[in-house]
């Protein structure tokens, strides 16, 4: 381990980059993309900043050592959630090691990975490559994912192999369950209760759409199933609901919204169509309006490819089967581009958003050599060329 690898980490955690919802506490990672691209290019790499097209103080950077169709990259977002100061031990902006860890907000998730990809990769020189290491940080993954929805829509970086390193324990994910959430809004008529001829109620069409949503995910459990997840087949969570203004006004208008995470196979767009062609009859039968909605862009279910060279080679050098994760990455983006992806990376998801997150130093030197090794198969040999 040089001595270049902690301060990097303490540049980044001091550098703060935390994306959000609320616009007043959102920030950009341009900071932090300028440090990795300045101390990139110091180790020989090629770098390329790519502003967001709506946010250009958000950015992905694309470093690449070497040349050639094929190689390996190695990812991470540089962005964090928000934090509440009053409730860590310490400054969340300022790498603090103790008792065998590093504390700080971005130490497990993830900005440790980009230094830790850095190191693995310090040394090498681009004549020596015989396909290209990659190292790829993105924006808003904690929000939005637009950064990696950008890479998509350019189709880049071209490899033919990529690692995304969340915090995993060291061990490889090769799936984990995509996300939908979505909106339905029933507008009727209001009027007073005590004739309700003389309105249509938005919440007891509403109950009757709930039922219905209640028993498609009845169905869905006899339909879809995988072992491979701690929760084997796919969920619809109701999650809240809004409805009338007064106990003696009929419902004029109700809201949902809930969430569907889809096992590997389950398609998003089947999954609306399916949900808008259960609920919506429901709705216009009592005179209602119905309006079907994304809260969020959606993130699809992610399985790596079958017969993977990538998965074989982190088993072996992890000593871990593959796994599962209940969380969702940026790997279904990058395996839409084309590439090989599996997740894995130091620390685990429970000190992940976390007052007090950390990393512990002992999984510093095991998740290097893996990284080395990794290049060593996929860049430094014919291996990792693109078919």
């Amino acid at each position: 381990m040089s001595q270049l690898l902690l301060p990097a980490i303490r540049q980044l955690i001091a550098t703060s980059s935390i994306s959000s919802t609320r616009p007043d506490i959102d920030q950009g990672n341009r900071e932090v993309i300028d440090l990795l691209a300045g101390w990139l290019e110091d180790m020989g790499f090629d770098c390329e900043i790519l502003p967001l097209p709506d946010a250009p103080h958000k950015a992905n950077l694309i470093a690449t050592l070497g040349k050639g169709s094929g190689g390996l990259v190695l990812s991470g977002h540089t962005d964090t959630v928000p934090c509440d100061e009053s409730l860590w031990s310490q400054n969340p902006f300022k790498l603090t090691e103790r008792d065998n860890k590093l504390y700080g907000l971005g130490t497990c998730d993830m900005k440790s990975f980009l230094a830790l990809a850095m190191e693995a990769a310090r040394g090498l020189k681009p004549e020596q490559m015989k396909q290209p290491l990659i190292i790829l940080a993105t924006a808003d993954e904690e929000t939005t994912m637009n950064g990696v929805r950008q890479l998509v829509n350019l189709g880049r970086p071209k490899a033919r192999y990529a690692v995304i390193g969340e915090p995993t324990n060291l061990q490889p994910i090769t799936m984990h369950k995509g996300i939908m959430m979505e909106r339905i809004t029933l507008t009727g008529q209001s009027g007073h209760s005590s004739d309700p001829s003389k309105g249509r109620n938005a919440m007891d069409a509403m109950h009757r759409v709930m039922t219905e949503l209640m028993m498609l995910r009845e169905e869905w459990k006899t339909q879809y199933y995988n072992p491979g997840f701690s929760v084997p087949v796919p969920t619809l969570n109701l999650g809240c609901i809004h409805g009338g203004d007064n106990p003696n006004r009929i419902c004029e208008t109700c809201v949902l919204e809930y969430d569907v995470r889809m096992l590997p196979g389950m398609e998003s767009d089947v999954v609306r169509h399916n949900i808008r062609k259960r609920t919506e009859p429901l709705a216009r039968q009592l005179g209602i309006a119905f309006d079907l909605s994304p809260i969020t862009q959606i993130i699809e279910s992610f399985v790596s490819q079958p017969n993977s060279p990538l998965v074989e080679a982190c088993e072996k050098l992890t000593g871990h089967s593959s796994a599962s994760a209940a969380f969702a990455t940026e790997a279904p983006f990058l395996s839409k581009i084309g590439m090989d992806t599996l997740v894995l990376g130091p620390g685990g998801i429970a000190q992940a958003h976390q007052p007090d997150e950390y990393i512990g130093l002992e999984t510093i030197k095991p998740t290097i050599e893996i990284l080395r090794d990794l290049i060593k198969e996929f860049c430094l040999t014919e291996t990792g060329k693109e078919k």
